[in-house]
């Protein structure tokens, strides 16, 4: 298996997402070379998808939220579920958050965070494990970006924020009601419109909210 991190800075630049230009990411500029490049390193198909090397509307919007509402975040222990670039992680440590968790089962996003959290200076804990396939670890704030675009994932995600909102978690999710998302569990909290590739999304403009549950 190819260094993931040396993968990542070979087919990447440091580029800023439009709504959050405060963070600096390791991003692909565009998205089906990169698909490739994932598929011949790994000298496999059906790899997962380098959901890591993209800052996808819902989490601009909710690392966008968390800059602009510290007060959330500020202080307290927080969980980012399928981190990806950990754009939302970060922006949680950047807020004041006391520790940063972020999750992601893919080996090559884990490496993706590790690198932009170095690239912002911030500290941030990594773990490749599926938190969804157990009880919630202990903690004040969840975030969840983006992550209703498969219907099992949807139900899985949607298990554990309920189960870690129950143990006390405010559950904070930023998301343009993807497929999956069931709207009528949350309260929106702010709308965004956020700068998007067309490759990606059916629009360059994605109009994304921040929701609570």
């Amino acid at each position: 298996m190819p260094n993931p991190d040396a993968f990542i800075v070979a087919n990447t630049r440091e580029l800023n997402p439009p709504l959050v230009p405060e963070i600096r990411l390791y991003l692909a500029e565009e998205s089906v070379p990169i698909w490739q490049k994932t598929e011949e390193e790994l000298g496999e198909m059906n790899v997962p998808p380098p959901f890591w090397a993209f800052a996808w509307a819902g989490g601009q919007a909710l690392a966008r939220y968390l800059l602009d509402n510290p007060q959330l975040v500020a202080g307290k222990s927080v969980i980012d579920l399928g981190s990806g670039s950990g754009l939302t992680a970060i922006a949680a440590k950047r807020a004041g958050a006391s520790s940063v968790l972020a999750a992601d089962i893919d080996t090559f996003s884990c490496a993706a965070v590790r690198l932009n959290a170095a690239l912002n200076d911030v500290q941030l804990e990594v773990t490749g494990e599926d938190l969804l396939a157990r009880a919630p670890d202990p903690a004040n704030v969840v975030l969840v970006g983006d992550l209703f675009y498969e219907r099992e994932l949807a139900a899985r995600v949607m298990a554990y924020a309920e189960r870690a909102a129950e143990a006390g978690a405010m559950i904070l999710v930023g998301d343009p009601q993807r497929s999956y998302f069931p709207t009528g569990r949350f309260t929106q909290a702010a709308t965004y419109q956020v700068p998007v590739t067309r490759e990606l999304e059916d629009a360059e403009i994605k109009r994304t909210a921040v929701w609570t549950l």
